[in-house]
């Protein structure tokens, strides 16, 4: 828009007025008529005006919002890399860790069945699985029995026949008797104190235990992620209905001051800031569904898919603002049920059990030997009597128990670390179970408050200005403002529902409960 010269000119002709009946009807169906502006193209010798260049289409008449929703993406053909990045997901570029064929179409799923996949595909999930089951092998290796030790002993060798075996003991001049008589066979078995074994093995067990605890915590974290993604996602495809009802919304402005432009009624510039107005709506848009996609690519990738695989999220927000129960009966589902007090009260059985177990050490271990003697060689011609010798030893501890006294101490003081990670375990739960209840009842009131409040309001208030400005009132400024607050307090809504279950999930999961 040029402004030529100071002085004032009429450059558009003034129609008919009309009532507000007609304003109105020209408002609704302004979209489908033809639009161009009137201007007087400036003279030298004629009086100053207001042209609109010829050049700048999208002044010379209002746009359509179906062109204005239609966004070109630049070829990929000019970036190879780019066109690797963006590229569908096939078998030849999927990296050889998904071992789950890739899907043929998009995947529709709610929380639960998120939640499953996540218990089975997570590979942080299946490596506690495996140190588990391997914690758990240790077991009935512990508690087997010593493996025994077989011994062949021969001696009387004469010089420089050190392999004669079989006439190592043949008479001779020298030696009319032979040599030695004391070739033998024989097996020892070692053993420990009874009791000892048995202690051991149940604290492999129990610790075992205690590490899936730990990864039943584990997946209950991660599941709090998954759950803030997943309703951080149905937020997003919330804001995008809203961007596209505010988008209508600003559609229907723009049309009411077309019309009262052409009543000569107002200015060109409410149709402008109309369209601006509508601009920013839809750059809002975009802004919203790149978030959509980055939450979408994290969901596939916590629950072990390839992250552009397809996925639909399937869920009812008014349905899963469920009741919850009260403060009291979380606590105490928490000290009784939650995973990471499982495992710290198994931890604290282990360490009393290593105690027990330390103490065991001053008692004797054992070691069984029985011995097969014959008067020739172990390799010759048994032609003398045999004869059997049974052994038992005593494994004692020495040098003043120093080693079983210090291991003692040891098997205390991990004990009493124990008990006091368990006690502190314990605080720290049910903290964190206040502080998610606080959270939660915080942003349910300020969900009720939005909902029942300020977004009816809003929508009143820009139900009057609409009213008001389409029957030939002022106030154009006031009735942008009240679209945009309107929008802002829509989405504020559809955020503060998506943070009351986000918070809803992470107070049940602070419990130890699955939020469904």
């Amino acid at each position: 828009m040029l402004i030529l010269g100071n002085h004032t000119t009429s450059a558009v002709k003034p129609l008919k007025s009309k009532n507000a009946f007609a304003v109105f009807a020209c408002a609704l169906c302004a979209s489908l008529s033809p639009f161009s502006v009137l201007a007087q193209s400036s003279q030298s010798n004629a009086p100053a005006s207001v042209t609109v260049q010829s050049g700048d289409t999208s002044l010379a008449a209002p746009p359509s919002i179906g062109a204005q929703l239609a966004v070109q993406d630049p070829p990929l053909g000019s970036s190879s890399k780019a066109a690797e990045l963006f590229a569908p997901v096939t078998k030849a570029n999927t990296p050889k860790i998904y071992t789950k064929p890739i899907s043929s179409g998009p995947t529709e799923m709610d929380l639960r069945q998120l939640w499953n996949e996540l218990k089975l595909n997570n590979p942080q999930l299946s490596s506690l699985r495996e140190s588990y089951l391997s914690a758990k092998a240790t077991v009935p290796q512990i508690n087997a029995p010593a493996n025994p030790q077989v011994g062949l002993v021969w001696s009387g060798m004469p010089a420089n026949s050190p392999f004669a075996l079989g006439g190592a003991n043949a008479p001779s001049q020298q030696y009319p008797g032979g040599i030695s008589s004391n070739n033998s066979i024989s097996v020892a078995q070692p053993f420990q104190f009874p009791g000892k074994k048995s202690l051991a093995a149940d604290i492999a067990d129990t610790n075992a235990e205690a590490l899936l605890a730990n990864s039943e915590s584990t997946y209950l974290q991660l599941g709090a992620q998954l759950s803030t993604l997943y309703y951080s996602a149905l937020s997003s495809q919330k804001q995008l209905v809203v961007l596209k009802e505010s988008v209508i919304r600003l559609e229907m402005i723009k049309n009411v001051a077309k019309a009262r432009y052409a009543n000569n009624a107002a200015a060109y510039v409410e149709y402008l800031n109309a369209q601006v107005a509508q601009s920013a709506a839809q750059a809002d848009q975009f802004n919203v569904e790149r978030q959509l996609n980055v939450a979408l690519n994290s969901i596939n990738t916590l629950v072990g898919r390839h992250s552009r695989e397809k996925l639909v999220l399937r869920g009812d927000v008014r349905r899963a603002m469920s009741g919850v129960p009260t403060l009291i009966e979380l606590e105490d589902y928490a000290e009784s049920s939650h995973p990471s007090l499982k495992s710290s009260a198994l931890q604290l059985d282990a360490a009393r059990k290593g105690v027990d177990l330390a103490k065991k050490a001053y008692l004797p271990d054992f070691q069984v030997i029985g011995s097969s003697y014959t008067p020739r060689g172990p390799f010759s011609a048994n032609n003398g009597a045999l004869f059997y010798q049974f052994e038992l030893d005593l494994i004692i501890p020495l040098y003043f128990f120093t080693k079983e006294k210090y291991g003692v101490e040891q098997a205390q003081r991990n004990q009493a670390a124990a008990e006091a990670g368990n006690i502190s375990n314990r605080q720290q739960i049910v903290l964190a179970v206040n502080t998610a209840y606080a959270a939660y009842e915080q942003a349910k009131n300020q969900t009720q408050f939005l909902k029942e409040r300020q977004v009816p309001q809003a929508d009143a208030a820009y139900k009057v200005g609409l009213t008001q400005y389409s029957n030939n009132g002022q106030g154009f400024n006031d009735l942008l403002t009240a679209q945009t607050q309107l929008r802002n307090l829509e989405i504020a809504l559809a955020q503060a529902e998506s943070n009351l279950l986000q918070t809803q999930a992470v107070l049940m999961v602070s419990a130890g409960k699955e939020p469904f």
